[in-house]
Parts: C-alpha cells; sequence; structure tokens
C-alpha cells in the first residue's frame, strides 16, 4: 500500500460526500466520526477549538476503506485499519511534518498505528486507556429502581450542568472537547440530558446523548458525584435515556466504557449493554 492512497483535507463537506456512505455503512463501529463530524456540521467548524480539524480517507480501486478524523490538539481518531494501511498513514503524516499527541482507535488498529508511529518518528507511544464499546441489546431494567425519577434536563438546569460536565471531565482525567456552557446549551438546545432526581426534586445523576446519526445515538456522559455514588442513580439514569433513544427511533443505543472499572462494565451488561469490541489510547511523546 502506498502513502498516496491517503487523502487528507480540511473541508468537512467534501470529506462526508466521499467517506459518508462508508461511515453509514457501519454506524455503531463509526460511532465517534459520525457523531464527531455531525456536530462540526451543524454547529461549525469551531465547535472542538479554534484550530482547524483534518479529515482523511483511504481510497483503494474507487472505494474507501478506511478513515481518520482529528480536532487539534486531540488525538488522531482511526476506523478499523490493517497494519499495512497503518503503516501507510503514519508515513504520510510523517511526511507531512503532522505531530501527534496520541491515537484512539479500536485495540488493533490503535497498536498498529502507535507500532507504525514509532517506527517513523521515533515518538514513545504509552498505553493511557483501555475502552469497550457496547451496544444495547434488549434493555433489562434491575428489580427496583432507586426512589426517585428521570427527568429531561432543562433551562433552569444550565449551571448544574455545566458543573456536573466539569467534575466529570476532571474525573475521567480527558481533554474536554469543548467548554462547559457550549455542552451544555447544545444539549439542554435538543433535550439530550436526562437526570435522575431524589423524591425532593434534588438531581443526583446524569445521562448525556449525542445526536442520532446514520441510527444510532451513543450514551455520553453518565456521571453521580462521588458522595452520591453506590446507590443505583448511575444506571437509573442510564435506564431513562436509554428508553429515550430508543423511543426517538434509534437502531443502535451506544457507550463507550473505561475497562479499568467493572463496577461500570458490570452495570452496562446488566443493563442490556453487549460488548462490541474493545479499544486502544496511546499517548505519544
Amino acid at each position: 500500500m502506498r502513502p498516496d492512497e491517503w487523502h487528507l483535507t480540511e473541508d468537512l463537506d467534501r470529506f462526508l460526500a466521499r467517506a459518508g456512505d462508508f461511515l453509514r455503512s457501519r454506524p455503531a463501529l463509526h460511532t465517534l466520526p459520525l457523531t464527531v463530524t455531525e456536530t462540526l456540521r451543524t454547529r461549525g467548524l469551531d465547535a472542538y477549538g479554534a484550530e482547524a480539524p483534518v479529515f482523511g480517507w483511504l481510497e483503494r480501486a474507487g472505494e474507501v476503506r478506511a478513515t481518520y478524523f482529528r480536532t487539534p490538539p486531540r488525538h488522531l481518531n482511526l476506523t478499523p485499519l490493517d497494519p499495512e494501511g497503518a503503516d501507510a498513514l503514519a508515513a504520510h503524516l510523517a511526511s507531512l511534518g503532522h505531530c501527534l499527541p496520541g491515537v484512539s482507535a479500536d485495540h488493533d488498529s490503535a497498536n498498529a498505528f502507535a507500532d507504525a508511529w514509532q517506527r517513523h518518528t521515533g515518538a514513545t507511544a504509552t498505553l493511557q486507556e483501555r475502552q469497550c464499546l457496547y451496544r444495547l441489546g434488549t434493555l433489562t431494567p434491575p428489580p427496583a429502581l432507586p426512589e426517585g425519577r428521570g427527568r429531561v434536563a432543562d433551562e433552569q438546569d444550565r449551571d448544574q450542568l455545566m458543573l456536573w460536565y466539569r467534575e466529570f471531565v476532571e474525573a475521567t482525567g480527558g481533554l474536554a472537547p469543548t467548554d462547559a456552557g457550549s455542552w451544555a446549551d447544545a444539549r439542554l438546545a435538543h433535550g439530550r440530558v436526562v437526570f435522575w432526581e431524589a423524591p425532593d426534586g434534588t438531581p443526583v445523576s446524569m445521562a448525556g446523548t449525542t445526536p442520532m446519526v446514520a441510527g444510532q445515538i451513543r450514551v455520553a456522559p453518565v456521571y453521580t458525584p462521588a458522595h452520591l455514588r453506590g446507590r443505583g442513580y448511575a444506571g437509573a439514569a442510564t435506564i431513562a435515556v436509554s428508553r429515550a433513544a430508543l423511543d426517538s427511533g434509534a437502531a443502535h443505543v451506544l457507550l463507550f466504557t473505561d475497562l479499568a472499572n467493572p463496577t461500570s462494565n458490570g452495570l452496562y451488561q446488566r443493563l442490556g449493554y453487549r460488548r462490541v469490541t474493545d479499544f486502544a489510547v496511546y499517548g505519544f511523546a
């Protein structure tokens, strides 16, 4: 495979015109590029920061075989890729002088690209996180939910959403894709956060969703403040938001977990979520 079989652009419309059908062909596995490009399309190319996003696709015999995107300063994100394709992409990006902070992809593709990037640039790759992508089978609520109810967050909840979003980003050690105010406003505008609230009306947990694209919706984030955990609130919020996603017509309801957290992985499996594949996140020194 030649590096010149990879094509790079900062033009989102061009990328979607060429690679959109490929992304929609596997909506569960391609959930991240589908939702990120939809956000960029609807909210503008500065939705994830001031630097221009970069998109690319691998084309052979007139067909798109893989894609990538990056919203600087964040990691490169890949769709599934064999070692040959990963090596060609690393060579392609290295020759263009790209400096990558890391890569996120399904486990095998991330490993292959991390190895190739080390060969072509001398950078040291360090495994930062192992994730699992789950897809909802049959939603299976527990025999009893905690007292309270689920409700869609509204404008009066904006400050609460912003606070919990900041806490969630800090707790997960991630890089916030957008500022807390923009994040809250985008979800409030479309009713995409559900609170589980105690009988006295106090919110105790939240679960959000991405927009529906190609029939898939991803649950993200799920957050309960540390002092309220262990009481079933996250599970109750997840059930409420999963039902809402199904009621909206989603064919695939998805979520990612950190494989280092056995509690959350066990919870989502009990609720009816089933493993699709593992992902890995590498950082490059």
